[in-house]
């Protein structure tokens, strides 16, 4: 079979890269070793995070390094076994997260994510699944004052820096928009411009449908069968071998297993993650996606009952299950909502692919002719998968991109 584009990877960023390059007149198959949005897609907190214009840096304050090393927070957990590998990496995230090159990270994810929710809203139209969107932004809960004040003050600032829409709600107000919360909150921030939706991967699905049913090719394959093929590339796929000229790899955490036997040393990290659901007990109702900061954990209500995220867990990528962060939280989750039963039969685990200076790679490679990078998107791979495909397909096909693409492109690493 031959093609103009086989898109390594069926995850938010492979599959909108695919619709963007059909849409531009490209033939595209998609290839996967399992079906649409079936891995990291899938478990997140469903945000399209438009406030998060600042990266999630290495805290830098001795407390919260000090918490971390004990490894007794739900925020961040690491095994003791995989320190002496992640240290480097660690030391390359800390050394990024300086206050001037933490907002050199900010500005150059700008023009990303200020166009996230628009990028998004166009495709779940163009799928027919625009009333998956819920444009009702998302709530940080606060249990201590003096760091309730603090986050009011420095959210103000980021909003009115930013153009953001930011409530400020008091304890009652609070309980207003969320009657069935519990705990002793003082009060919450309530970020507006967010959107969410009830099924990620859901709506990755959705796109991928919507790419085979305008003409796409979506086949099972295994990534790793890549190699040059005179002017162009070729893949296994189940059906047979697949020919292209160019070559998308959007593999997320498992883009090393392509590139490093192609030469490159590109700094990519995961942080694992769980999730589980729950069934919400009684008549009880969450309104929006609730951050407790206290807590350090996200409640968000899916299709499947309300979603209990975890924090980020420094692990082998492969290594078996240890869900210690989402034991920690349960307990707290349900004093806060009167959560039931669980839904899942065990925990949901997935690797968020990182890059030490918090913004992804997108563009091409520079040592092989036809083959373009989409990944590392950190915390916002979901957020940013329309606009990443839109931005790559542009680039791709020779159009005028949406912002300048060079913060994002591989030679910053060396190459």
């Amino acid at each position: 079979m031959q093609t103009d584009v086989v898109v390594l990877g069926a995850g938010i960023i492979g599959v909108s890269t695919a619709l963007h390059l059909q849409a531009r007149g490209r033939s595209v198959v998609l290839l996967d070793r399992r079906g649409a949005g079936e891995e990291t897609s899938h478990g997140n907190a469903g945000l399209i995070e438009r406030a998060s214009v600042v990266p999630y840096g290495f805290p830098r304050d001795l407390g919260s390094l000090i918490r971390y090393g004990l490894n007794r927070s739900a925020e961040a957990h690491y095994h003791l076994t995989f320190l002496p590998r992640v240290a480097p990496w660690l030391a390359q995230y800390w050394w990024h997260s300086s206050p001037r090159r933490h907002a050199e990270a900010a500005k150059a994810m700008l023009p990303l994510i200020e166009r996230c929710v628009a990028e998004h809203e166009a495709l779940m139209r163009e799928a027919d699944i625009l009333p998956m969107m819920r444009r009702i932004g998302w709530i940080k809960g606060f249990r201590n004052k003096a760091e309730f004040q603090q986050a009011e003050e420095e959210a103000r600032a980021t909003a009115a820096l930013y153009g953001l829409k930011l409530d400020v709600l008091g304890a009652a107000e609070l309980r207003a928009r969320e009657p069935h919360l519990a705990g002793d909150f003082v009060g919450g921030l309530h970020w507006l411009d967010p959107a969410s939706v009830p099924d990620p991967g859901g709506v990755t699905r959705a796109y991928a449908e919507l790419f085979e049913k305008r003409g796409g090719r979506f086949l099972r394959g295994d990534a790793r069968s890549l190699a040059a093929s005179g002017s162009g590339w070729t893949v296994a796929a189940e059906e047979g071998p697949v020919t292209a000229r160019e070559v998308v790899l959007a593999l997320g955490p498992w883009s090393g297993e392509i590139y490093r036997p192609l030469g490159y040393r590109i700094p990519l990290a995961v942080k694992r993650g769980y999730h589980m659901h729950y069934r919400p007990a009684g008549n009880a109702v969450l309104n929006h996606p609730f951050y407790d900061v206290a807590g350090g954990f996200l409640i968000v209500p899916m299709t499947r009952g309300i979603r209990l995220t975890t924090g980020a867990e420094f692990a082998d990528r492969d290594a078996p299950p240890t869900p210690v962060q989402l034991s920690r939280v349960e307990p707290e989750a349900r004093r806060i909502f009167p959560l039931g039963e669980r839904v899942d039969p065990a925990p949901w685990i997935g690797a968020r692919p990182c890059l030490p200076d918090m913004r992804p790679v997108i563009g091409p490679a520079p040592r092989h002719q036809g083959l373009w990078f989409a990944f590392g998107h950190n915390h916002h791979g979901f957020t940013l998968g329309p606009v990443t495909g839109r931005l790559l397909a542009q680039m791709m096909t020779g159009e005028e991109p949406l912002t300048d693409p060079s913060p994002y492109s591989v030679s910053r690493f060396g190459w």
